[in-house]
């Protein structure tokens, strides 16, 4: 395994001045079920977080509401002072029990979020710290603006979106620079498709969750299982790989509790889809999502 490394999906400057390495990871697992209290094996999660400096993975998200808490403290058992690591979190989803969202942008509330995020990770600045959802209760601009003065405080060092359109980020854009946006998306989920080609044409980093899917498509005899199978790999992988082809700005974060599925990921790096492979898997990805 001494030859993983996640550098092999290539790099992309966050807000223009923080390289990572594309291949990112996603903490949101490294909890109990339902995203609620903690995870069934602390010590495999912390072996898993441990692990990944050691394979290049330099891009680390999470999110307050993980847990609640919990993600946030574990990745700061695990990695803190974060040498070299991007930590990016998120705020603006409450938490009521497994499985419960609830999202909250009162400016108050929000300022409440980042101050937690500094004190439960260790920093005194968060890099780079994403709205979790905007709250449709709340006027857009307040969420932006608070936003805006907390970064010019020095808190938060570049702002993210998360789940959001185009017309949203339009709008966030008049009051803040974003440096990311983060949006379901992957093989046949495409929804989010003109926000990714917006994020490309902006420069602007675009982080799928929910990456690995590949429905229908992944079946035995399914084109993506046959793909594998050309490339000696899984389905999982393949989707992966399609999804780091897609575009140089988008920074997926597969997520797993466990040090084998995290080096199975970081492997995807290393897949080479010819062109040929990436248009029929594309073909097909797009007429699956509907």
């Amino acid at each position: 395994m001494s030859d993983l490394n996640a550098a092999a999906a290539g790099s992309f400057r966050v807000g223009g001045d923080v390289a990572v390495n594309r291949l990112g990871y996603g903490s949101m697992r490294i909890t109990g079920d339902g995203i609620w209290g903690e995870p069934k094996d602390p010590a495999e999660c912390l072996r898993t977080l441990r692990r990944l400096p050691e394979l290049g993975v330099d891009f680390i998200d999470t999110a307050d509401s993980y847990g609640p808490e919990v993600s946030e403290n574990l990745i700061r058992e695990a990695l803190h002072p974060y040498k070299g690591i991007l930590i990016a979190t998120k705020g603006g989803l409450t938490r009521h029990g497994p499985d419960i969202w609830a999202p909250v942008g009162r400016p108050e509330y929000l300022r409440q979020c980042v101050l937690m995020s500094l004190r439960r990770l260790g920093v005194e600045r968060i890099d780079l710290w994403q709205l979790h959802r905007i709250d449709p209760k709340v006027p857009q601009a307040e969420q932006f603006e608070v936003i805006r003065a907390m970064q010019k405080e020095g808190l938060i060092r570049h702002v993210g979106l998360s789940q959001v359109s185009v017309a949203e980020i339009e709008a966030a854009r008049k009051l803040l620079t974003v440096a990311t946006v983060q949006n379901r998306y992957n093989l046949v989920d495409r929804s989010s498709e003109d926000v990714l080609d917006y994020c490309a044409a902006n420069n602007i980093g675009f982080i799928p969750w929910f990456p690995l899917a590949g429905g229908p498509l992944a079946q035995p005899g399914g084109l993506l299982d046959q793909v594998a199978k050309r490339h000696g790999a899984r389905p999982s992988q393949i989707a992966l790989a399609w999804v780091l082809k897609r575009s140089a700005v988008i920074l997926p974060i597969p997520g797993t509790s466990k040090v084998a599925h995290l080096e199975e990921n970081v492997a995807a790096a290393n897949i080479a889809l010819s062109d040929e492979e990436f248009r029929a898997l594309d073909e097909q990805g797009r007429a699956a999502s509907g």
